[in-house]
């Protein structure tokens, strides 16, 4: 299989692009320098030839974008449109990543009272900007190329750029501290576990529609910081519990970022596993050993 992947140099590109070899596919590793996802007449020209087109570009600053709401929408919105438009006229898939911010962050609850994962089909609703545009985006790529794959994820760390373990590894050894939230719940995923997700969505032909694509479990970002440290050496008590409200923001964060996998199934696809056992396996990568 011949896949374009954008994005390439991106946390998420690398692996994607690395996986995909390590398969025997032919793979372009396009970073922005590249080719340029928002120029219609520069994607016209290097779709074309592939199979497949693998989007990982995104504006990501959540909170730059609350203020920054046109280079937003530029990159994720108006990019996965032409894209798809692209990939359509060339008759190759798209695969294009999104993410938790697209739903409200307010979980239903099932007859017992308990919080339910966000079904791949429920109702989106953002609260910030970054919701907003990648909500749009999604809906931008399905309209362009009907046989399109939404791939979901949350919570993302890897190797090779700074992530959320990193930075707090870093921050709780030369403070001897940390504040981290305890109210907002999601899903640990490592970039390396996106990949594999999204390679076997291509190699098993999967239905075009929405998948989600996060480690199973559950957990706070005070959770993964207590095992993040655990992991990096040092003591897991530096790490003290806040609330959102303490740690305002100018994007709202979802407090419930808990996504379900029954597409993946459905699919023939295996979902990623529970977080805390691929944290554990992606550790000596991610800290750097």
């Amino acid at each position: 299989m011949k896949v374009l992947v954008t994005g390439a140099a991106g946390m998420l590109g690398q692996d994607v692009v690395a996986l995909l070899r390590e398969r025997g596919h032919e793979v372009t590793a396009a970073g922005r320098s590249d080719v340029d996802v928002t120029d219609a007449a520069a994607l016209r020209a290097a779709v074309p030839g592939h199979d497949a087109v693998v989007n990982c570009t995104a504006h990501t600053a959540v909170d730059a974008a609350e203020t920054d709401v046109e280079a937003a929408e530029l990159l994720n919105t108006t990019a996965p449109g032409l894209l798809g438009e692209a990939c359509a006229a060339a008759g190759a898939r798209l695969v294009h990543v999104s993410t938790d911010y697209v739903f409200s962050g307010r979980a239903d609850l099932d007859d017992d009272g308990r919080p339910l994962p966000y079904a791949e089909d429920a109702p989106v609703a953002p609260r910030s900007v970054y919701g907003r545009t990648k909500a749009d985006g999604e809906r931008a790529a399905r309209r362009a190329q009907p046989d399109t794959l939404v791939v979901r994820t949350a919570w993302l760390y890897g190797a090779g750029k700074g992530c959320f373990p990193t930075t707090i590894a870093r921050a709780a050894r030369e403070r001897g501290a940390v504040s981290v939230v305890d109210d907002q719940v999601g899903q640990p995923t490592w970039t390396a576990d996106v990949a594999r997700v999204v390679a076997d969505l291509l190699e098993v032909g999967a239905p075009a529609g929405t998948y989600h694509a996060t480690s199973s479990g559950r957990t706070s970002w005070y959770g993964f910081t207590q095992a993040v440290l655990a992991s990096a050496g040092v003591d897991p008590a530096a790490a003290s519990p806040t609330t959102s409200e303490a740690f305002a923001r100018p994007a709202p964060r979802p407090a419930w970022s808990v996504l379900g996998h029954e597409a993946l199934v459905a699919a023939g696809v295996e979902p990623i596993g529970d977080w805390a056992e691929r944290w554990e396996a992606a550790a000596p990568a991610v800290l750097g050993g």
